[in-house]
């Protein structure tokens, strides 16, 4: 009945056993409410299948991805499949068959019925096929997710064999006529498919218009409401904490050029001795102490087990940092001056003191004011922007000097020294670094490199802008494992989407697998690395340690022992129900550090 209903908005004839059964009245009653349950059915699938569509999330899973998160779409993992499959085949068109549905539903609820209900389903189909091939004539933004355009895979399709088929006519503005004609064609067609007439469009927009404009005044009404009790409460409840100036942290603000702030280290460089009248110039830094690897060529015992046949890069494939000069008489005298401007600059702003020690570094060079009784330290600092402007100075960095009753001022050098990759490598401070994943970061203001130990922070982010130096870090914290660790001590999972900055290093041998250059390979190789860390921590957990170091460690003591290491598992259950336990050996191989490198988040 519910079929005959939507074929035909005439009431078709009524079966005799049926009104042996029941009365006609009746019949006719209950003929007419499934008809409208099944028209505000359509219209419930049709604002369904919208609200899917607008709430599209590349994220969410789909037939092409995997992802193991909850949908962020609105109606659940169907909507999500759902739109994921309508938007990459018709693309933007998509969204034309729930207007089809919602003309149906109307018609159907206010008893008109739909005629000829296959004939015009395939004209929805016809419709949406010749809209595809329009908008794929249109620029997709930028926010569309698809490569195939806002036309979609279908669109895509048929403009190429459009493409081909006009071709041989020369037609100059071809493109142009396609997307008309198509547009207008299936224009026409999914009216008809709606099976609406003039006034019928006409009211279906006016009844959309009035739930929009309604909505719109209900969510102001609730906006205004919450705001007036907002204001009521406030009074009451709301109690205002001024808030305190944060101290000053002289490790708290550094330049671009520095990696940590010299200042909070820098007490044992300074001078007890001071002098009143001139400001002392003292030597740059000596060179750090060469280490082991610059000194012999070999490379030594490695802590874990590793291959005889592997050898640790050369040192001798760097540059050579050239030799280190002293400070030149030229060069101390533009020193002191620049601490006797510096003085009259500060005298300028009101700040009494003197410079009583000039400290210069590869790229910065500290001047240590010792002020006058009396000046507040925030004073100065406040000033920094001043001081820059008159230095002529990009950027002044002043802090105070932990232990010490001098504030320290930090500007930068006229001209830079180059550091180094070599000569960090070379220092006794890589070479007598204990961390398990040393990575050399640069020098500090007085010249001493800076070696720091990822095991310590295993979570680390890279940011900056373009040209800030991302790329020279990221280089040197991968060599500066490649020259510590052989590939049986650490292994690396590269992800390099823009093929750029990773693919040097596709093909040595620390890498667990060549550099991934495809998200959706990425998201197998991270799975992979989670799996391997929760199935790590397992391990640790039945040997009793709380590190992969106190693993190999305890590895290595039953190695040397001849102790053989078990693990007790559960294999099943007996007769009586009661599980089942087995003894299975581990192997005493140590297990390696696992290094991820993901280039641009984004």
């Amino acid at each position: 009945m519910a079929r005959s209903a939507l074929n035909t908005p005439r009431a078709p004839a009524i079966p005799t056993w049926l009104t042996a059964l029941f009365p006609r009245s009746f019949i006719e009653i209950a003929r007419r409410r499934i008809v409208e349950f099944i028209g505000a059915g359509l219209i419930i699938l049709a604002l369904a299948l919208s609200v899917a569509l607008l709430t599209y999330h590349h994220a969410d899973p789909s037939f092409n991805s995997a992802a193991d998160g909850p949908a962020k779409n609105v109606i659940g993992l169907v909507g999500a499949y759902t739109a994921d499959i309508m938007l990459q085949i018709f693309g933007a068109a998509a969204y034309l068959p729930s207007l089809v549905f919602a003309a149906w539903g109307w018609r159907l609820c206010s008893k008109k019925g739909v005629r000829f209900v296959w004939l015009r389903l395939l004209a929805m189909i016809a419709g949406v096929v010749l809209a595809t091939l329009a908008l794929s004539l249109v620029s997709a933004p930028e926010a569309w997710p698809f490569r195939t355009g806002i036309g979609g895979v279908a669109g895509y399709a048929l403009l190429t064999q459009a493409t081909a088929l006009i071709a041989p006519l020369k037609f100059a503005y071809s493109d142009l006529a396609v997307a008309v004609l198509s547009g207008l064609t299936g224009l026409v067609i999914l009216i008809y498919a709606g099976g609406l007439d003039r006034s019928e469009w006409i009211a279906m927009g006016r009844g959309a218009a009035q739930s929009v404009i309604s909505l719109w005044h209900g969510v102001g009404f609730l906006g205004r409401q919450a705001q007036a009790l907002k204001e009521r409460i406030e009074p009451t409840f709301g109690i205002e904490v001024e808030k305190e100036e944060a101290p000053i942290d002289a490790a708290s603000e550094t330049t671009p050029e520095e990696v940590e702030a010299p200042l909070a280290r820098s007490s044992g460089l300074i001078s007890k001795a001071r002098k009143k009248s001139t400001a002392v110039v003292t030597e740059k830094a000596k060179k750090a102490p060469a280490g082991r690897r610059a000194k012999d060529a070999s490379q030594g015992n490695l802590r874990l087990a590793v291959s005889n046949t592997y050898q640790l890069p050369p040192l001798d494939i760097l540059e050579a940092p050239p030799a280190a000069t002293k400070i030149e008489k030229a060069d101390k005298d533009a020193l002191a001056q620049n601490a006797e401007v510096l003085e009259s600059v500060l005298q300028d702003f009101g700040v009494k003191g003197e410079i009583v020690k000039v400290r210069p570094g590869p790229v910065v060079t500290l001047y240590e004011l010792e002020p006058a009784p009396g000046t507040k330290t925030s004073r100065v600092v406040g000033l920094s922007d001043d001081i820059a402007r008159s230095m002529s100075a990009l950027s002044v960095r002043i802090a105070v000097v932990p232990g010490r009753s001098v504030i320290g001022i930090e500007l930068p050098n006229a001209k830079r020294d180059m550091v180094f990759f070599r000569e960090l490598l070379a220092s006794a401070a890589y070479e007598k670094n204990t961390g398990s994943l040393p990575l050399v970061l640069g020098k500090d203001i007085g010249g001493t490199p800076n070696v720091v130990d990822l095991a310590r922070m295993p979570h680390l982010l890279i940011a900056g802008t373009t040209g800030s130096g991302k790329s020279v870090a990221i280089n040197t914290m991968i060599c500066s494992l490649l020259y510590r660790l052989n590939p049986d001590e650490c292994k690396f999972i590269m992800v390099d989407p823009k093929m750029l900055e990773l693919s040097v290093y596709d093909g040595i041998p620390n890498l667990l697998a060549p550099v991934v250059t495809d998200p959706s390979k990425a998201i197998v190789a991270l799975k992979w690395a989670v799996r391997e860390m929760e199935d790590r921590y397992r391990l640790m957990s039945q040997m009793g340690v709380r590190n992969i170091t106190g693993y190999n460690t305890r590895l290595s003591e039953a190695r040397k022992k001849g102790e053989e290491i078990t693990r007790r598992v559960q294999t099943g259950f007996d007769e009586a129900g009661k599980p089942v336990y087995e003894d299975q050996p581990l192997s005493t191989d140590p297990l390696p550090l696992i290094v991820v490198v993901v280039d641009e988040m984004a």
